[in-house]
């Protein structure tokens, strides 16, 4: 029944790397992870920029109709979480936050090598089944 999933792949990156990343990707101290990425039409958007976009476009257009905007904002400004947050990207596939497994086994298959070195601390695969996902902390639901 895997096929009814839709799937994503996230890395992590060492301090140095991540902030290189953040700032230019096009930099040759991430060339083996750009190749491969480019190899498979992706890019790797960091989880802190992509929260932290979250939480201002949400207030700009008004907090009611952003239902993560609390648990969100809390993770951007709590101290530790931001700096996990700094070092951990998400690898969107053609445009897409979420794509089919074998894309993402392809992906998989071939960022492994790099974790453990000096570019990727950590590889792992999600799937969009929601009884395999953090769900917000009760006082943040609705």
């Amino acid at each position: 029944m895997s096929d009814q999933w839709q799937y994503q792949v996230r890395i992590d990156l060492a301090a140095e790397p991540a902030e290189i990343a953040r700032r230019d990707s096009g930099n040759p101290a991430l060339g083996p992870l750009m190749d491969i990425l480019v190899r498979h039409c992706a890019i790797a958007k960091c989880q802190f920029d992509a929260f932290a976009n979250y939480v201002a476009v949400a207030e700009r257009h008004g907090i009611e109709s952003y239902p993560l905007y609390q648990w969100t904002k809390a993770t951007i400004e709590d101290p530790v979480k931001k700096a996990k947050q700094l070092k951990s990207f998400t690898l969107y596939v053609q445009g897409c936050e979420v794509y089919s497994k074998d894309k993402a086994d392809a992906l998989e298959a071939d960022l492994q090598p790099l974790v453990g070195g000096r570019l990727i601390s950590r590889l792992s695969k999600h799937a969009t089944n929601p009884a395999s996902n953090p769900q917000p902390p009760a006082h943040y639901r609705k």
